[in-house]
C-alpha cells in the first residue's frame, strides 16, 4: 500500500503513463484512481498506442507531480487490460456520464506497482519507497 502523502499526490494530479513498443510512448491521463487494493486503474478511451504496447510487453511507468510543491513520484510495474468487473463498471459509468455517448470506454488498464520511486527535485530523488 502507498503512504497517504503519495496517494494524495496521485489522487489530486494528472498522471503521465509511459510504455514502449517500437518507440517510447507517454501520454497524460485523467480518468484514473488509486484503488483500495494498492493497484492503479485507468479508464482507457483514447489510448491506442499505449494499449498496443501493454499487449506487447505488459510493462508500464506512471509519473505524477504536484506542480505547486514539487512533490513527485514514479511507479514502475505491470499492466493488464480488463473488460469486466468493478473497475470496468466504474469507468463505463464515468465515461457515459462525462461524454454522453460521444466516446466509449475501450477497457481499464489495471496496474500492479512493483517499484515506487521519489521523483521530487530534492535529496530523496531516485530513492525507492518500500510498498
Amino acid at each position: 500500500m502507498f503512504p497517504d502523502n503519495v496517494k494524495k499526490v496521485f489522487n489530486e494530479n494528472l498522471w503521465y503513463i509511459a510504455t514502449c513498443g517500437d518507440e517510447p510512448n507517454v501520454v497524460p491521463v485523467g480518468f484514473k484512481r488509486v484503488c483500495d487494493n494498492g493497484k492503479l486503474a485507468i479508464g482507457a478511451i483514447l489510448l491506442e498506442t499505449t494499449l498496443d504496447n501493454i499487449k506487447s510487453s505488459g510493462r508500464i511507468a506512471v509519473a505524477c507531480a504536484n506542480p505547486v510543491t514539487g512533490e513527485a513520484y514514479q511507479i514502475k510495474g505491470t499492466a493488464e487490460l480488463v473488460c469486466e468487473g468493478e473497475d470496468y463498471e466504474h469507468y463505463c459509468m464515468l465515461t457515459k456520464n462525462t461524454f454522453k455517448g460521444a466516446m466509449e470506454l475501450k477497457c481499464v488498464v489495471l496496474i500492479t506497482p512493483e517499484r515506487l520511486i521519489y521523483a521530487s527535485p530534492n535529496e530523496h530523488n531516485k530513492k525507492e519507497i518500500i510498498i
